[in-house]
C-alpha cells in the first residue's frame, strides 16, 4: 500500500524546471515561483476519490497516510473552497534541485481498519490529487496483484512510507508549462469532431432561416400588398387567421407578476453567461485555475443583479402591475430560492459522508454577506430605478374590451408537443458539444476551446429564437392569442431536454453515483433561453402588427 511518489512527481515537475535554473540570483518566493537550489518548493496534498466519480471526493488525510504533526491547511479562495479543493501541507521534503532516493516519510503500524481502509480505496481505483509549485498532479493509489495472492482477511501490518525525487532539465518556458494539460482538448480528432458539430448546427440555421423567411415573404407579404393597394377592400373583408385577434395580441398575460420576475432572472442569466464566456475567450480560466470560475460565477452574479431589478419592475410597470414590492422579492427568490434548497440538500448529504464538497460554515456566511450586502440592495436599487422609468407598453393597436373566445385546437397545437417540437431542434443543433461539456464538468476531460463552445452559445440562441417565432405564429394562425406563456416555455423547451441529457449521461456515459448540479445547470440554462425568445417575439410581433394596421409603413 506504499505510495510511490517517484514516477508521479517526475511526470508533473518537468515543465518548471529551466525557468527556475536560471534565476540563482533571485529571492526565493513561492508566489513568483522563482527557487535557489535548496530552496523548499511548497507540496500541498488536495483531495481523494473514485476515478470514475469525480463529484465524491474527500480530504487527503482522511486515508491513513502519514499526517504531519501539525495540519498547516493553506488558505484558499472561494472559488477554490467552492471548487472541493482542501490544501494541506504534505509532510514530503522537496528541496530545489535535490535529488532523493527512496526516503522515509515515516514508519507506521497499520490498523486492521486502517488495512480495511486503503483496500476499499483501491477496489475503487481512488486516485490522489496534489499540487507542486501550483502544477496539478495525480495519482492512483494502488492496484491489485491479479497474479499474486489475495488475501481477503485484513490484519495489522507494519508499512515504511518512502517518495523518490528526480529533477530533469527540459526545454519548456515557464509561460506555457500548463499547455500541456489543455493539449488533448485540441487533438486533431476531437477538433473534427468539434467543427462537425458547428457544421451541423449552421445547417439546421440556415434550414430554419428559410422556413422561416419562407412564411414572412410568402404569406405576411400578401397581407401587406392587400392592406396597401387595396386598403378600403380589405375593410371589407372578414378578417380571418392571426389578423383576426388583432385586437387581442397585446392583452397582458396571466400570472404578469411571475412572467416579469422570470424575464428579470432570464436577463440576469444571460448577461452573466455573456461575461463568463468574455473572461474565458481572454484566457482568464486557464487549466487548473483553482477556483477562478466559481469566483467568477459569484462575484458576476451578485453585481449583475440590478439587471433582474430594473427588467423585472420595468416590465411589470408596463404591464400595469401595481405591487412592484411584491414582484421585485418574486424576482430575487425565483432563482436564489431553488439554488438555496438544492444547496441544503446537497450540502446535507456532504457533511454527512465528510466530503470535500461540503462548504465549511465561514464560506456560507461569505455567501450570505455576499447576498445581503451587495446582491440584494443592487436588486432594489435596479427596481426602483425601473419603477421610475416611465416605460410603457407600446402596443401598436388598441385592445379590444373583451377577449376573443379561443376555438378548439387539435393535440399538436397544445403547449406541450409544441414545447417537444421548440426543444428539439435546438437540442440537436448542441448534443454533440454537451457531451464534451458533461464530460469536463463530471468527469477527468479539460475543455478549452471556448471559441468553438461560444459559436455553439450563439448558434442555440438563433435556432431557438427562429424555431419559437415560426411556432408561434402558427399558434396566432389559429387563433390563439393567448401566446406570451406559450412563447415563454417554447422558449425554454431545449433545457428539457439537456436535463433529459443530463439523466442519460448519468445512467449510461459515466459511473457517477451521485446528483449534484444538474438541476442548477438546467433551470439557469432554460430561463436564459426563456427570456431571449420571448424578447425576440414580441419586436417581431409589434412590427408585423403595426404594418398591418399602419399601410404607410410598408
Amino acid at each position: 500500500m506504499v505510495v510511490d511518489m517517484k514516477k508521479k512527481i517526475m511526470a508533473c515537475l518537468v515543465a518548471a524546471i529551466v525557468i527556475l535554473c536560471s534565476l540563482t540570483h533571485v529571492r526565493s518566493d513561492a508566489s513568483n515561483h522563482r527557487y535557489k537550489e535548496g530552496d523548499d518548493v511548497p507540496l500541498y496534498a488536495n483531495k481523494v476519490g473514485p476515478f470514475h466519480n469525480p463529484s465524491e471526493t474527500y480530504r487527503y488525510f482522511d486515508l491513513p497516510f502519514c499526517s504531519p504533526a501539525h495540519m498547516q491547511e493553506k488558505k484558499e479562495a472561494l472559488g477554490e473552497v467552492l471548487n472541493g479543493d482542501r490544501l494541506v501541507v504534505a509532510p514530503y521534503n522537496l528541496e530545489f534541485l535535490k535529488d532523493k532516493e527512496s526516503e522515509i516519510v515515516c514508519k507506521k503500524k497499520l490498523k486492521q481498519e486502517e488495512v480495511s481502509q486503503f483496500r476499499a480505496a483501491v477496489s475503487k481505483d481512488y486516485y490522489f490529487q496534489m499540487y507542486y509549485d501550483d502544477l496539478p498532479l495525480w495519482g492512483l493509489l494502488g492496484k491489485f496483484d491479479k497474479e499474486g495472492k489475495d488475501d481477503p482477511k485484513d490484519k495489522e501490518v507494519d508499512v515504511e512510507f518512502t517518495y523518490s525525487v528526480k529533477w530533469k532539465d527540459t526545454e519548456i518556458p515557464f509561460e506555457k508549462r500548463m499547455e500541456k494539460y489543455s493539449q488533448i482538448s485540441s487533438l486533431p480528432h476531437h477538433l473534427e469532431i468539434h467543427w462537425f458539430s458547428i457544421i451541423n448546427s449552421c445547417v439546421t440555421v440556415l434550414l430554419l432561416t428559410g422556413f422561416l423567411a419562407t412564411i414572412l415573404m410568402r404569406v405576411l407579404k400578401n397581407d401587406f400588398v392587400k392592406y396597401t393597394h387595396d386598403e378600403e377592400a380589405a375593410d371589407d373583408q372578414e378578417e380571418t387567421g392571426w389578423k383576426y385577434i388583432h385586437g387581442d395580441v397585446f392583452r397582458y398575460p396571466k400570472y404578469k407578476s411571475l412572467f416579469a420576475a422570470a424575464l428579470g432572472s432570464g436577463t440576469q442569466l444571460f448577461t452573466l453567461a455573456i461575461f463568463i464566456f468574455f473572461l474565458a475567450l481572454v484566457g482568464v480560466f486557464y487549466p487548473y485555475n483553482r477556483g477562478a470560475l466559481f469566483t467568477a460565477l459569484v462575484v458576476i452574479y451578485a453585481l449583475t443583479s440590478g439587471i433582474a431589478g430594473y427588467t423585472a419592475a420595468s416590465f411589470y410597470c408596463q404591464l400595469e402591475g401595481q405591487n412592484w414590492v411584491r414582484n421585485l422579492l418574486l424576482t430575487g427568490s425565483l432563482f436564489c430560492g431553488p439554488l438555496f434548497l438544492t444547496f441544503c440538500f446537497l450540502n446535507t448529504v456532504a457533511i454527512a459522508y465528510s466530503s470535500t464538497a461540503a462548504l465549511p460554515f465561514g464560506t456560507i456566511v461569505v455567501i450570505f454577506l455576499i447576498w445581503t450586502l451587495v446582491t440584494s440592495p443592487l436588486l432594489v436599487l435596479g427596481g426602483i430605478a425601473g419603477k421610475n422609468s416611465k416605460a410603457e407598453f407600446q402596443a401598436p393597436c388598441r385592445t379590444a374590451k373583451f377577449p376573443r373566445e379561443i376555438p378548439s385546437l387539435p393535440w399538436y397545437r397544445k403547449t406541450l408537443p409544441q414545447m417537444a417540437m421548440a426543444g428539439f431542434l435546438p437540442f440537436s443543433a448542441i448534443y454533440i458539444e454537451l457531451y464534451y461539456i458533461f464530460a469536463s464538468v463530471w468527469g477527468h476531460r479539460i475543455y478549452t476551446i471556448y471559441s468553438i463552445l461560444f459559436i455553439v452559445f450563439i448558434i442555440l440562441l438563433v435556432v431557438t429564437a427562429f424555431i419559437t417565432v415560426s411556432l408561434t405564429y402558427f399558434q396566432l394562425a389559429a387563433e390563439d392569442h393567448e401566446w406570451w406563456w406559450r412563447s415563454f416555455l417554447c422558449g425554454g423547451s431545449t433545457g428539457l431536454f439537456i436535463y433529459g441529457y443530463c439523466l442519460y449521461y448519468y445512467h449510461a456515459r459515466s459511473d457517477i453515483k451521485s446528483l449534484g448540479l444538474l438541476e442548477v445547470q438546467q433551470v439557469k440554462i432554460e430561463a436564459m433561453q426563456r427570456r431571449l425568445v420571448f424578447k425576440y417575439f414580441l419586436s417581431f410581433l409589434q412590427g408585423i402588427d403595426c404594418t398591418v394596421r399602419d399601410p404607410l409603413m410598408w
